[in-house]
């Protein structure tokens, strides 16, 4: 099991190799749980793009700190230039910075409504979120977000 930025967990089926321009590349074939795709990356260049572990049980304290933290501060920016930085966290494939936009989405949420972007990202990050989550403590995937659900409410 390992986590793919903006994909989310997945589960590393084989190790292949292709020749791709006359030269042979290994590659992980992966199956990403939540909708069953399988993607391909090069052994090589897995580190570069962001493939990793699932978080301990200890970085799972972390992650829930972040979740409850509220002493913070929204940018007043649009929400289009705030969609696309929240965008680039997602896509670091930071469990972390996953947990921030799903706080930061939520907490925006008491004072306006979402953009139908925003909703869909706030889904995204909280999907991401779950699956790992529940996989880093063996839980159930819907305890996992009742217990998320109950930190902003």
């Amino acid at each position: 099991m390992a986590v793919y930025p903006a994909h989310g967990v997945g589960c590393i089926k084989a190790i292949e190799t292709q020749t791709i321009g006359g030269v042979d590349q290994s590659f992980y074939v992966m199956k990403i749980l939540d909708n069953d795709m399988t993607i391909m990356i090069p052994t090589t260049n897995s580190d570069n793009v962001g493939l990793r572990a699932i978080i301990s049980r200890d970085e799972v304290d972390k992650v829930l700190e972040i979740l409850k933290e509220r002493d913070i501060k929204i940018s007043s920016q649009t929400w289009n230039r705030r969609y696309r930085d929240y965008m680039e966290k997602i896509k670091t494939g930071s469990v972390y910075e996953v947990a921030v936009v799903l706080r930061d989405l939520f907490i925006l949420r008491v004072d306006k409504d979402l953009s139908y972007g925003e909703r869909k990202m706030m889904d995204t990050a909280k999907s991401l979120l779950v699956k790992e989550l529940s996989l880093a403590q063996k839980m159930d995937e819907e305890k996992i977000e009742q217990q998320i659900e109950k930190l902003f409410h």
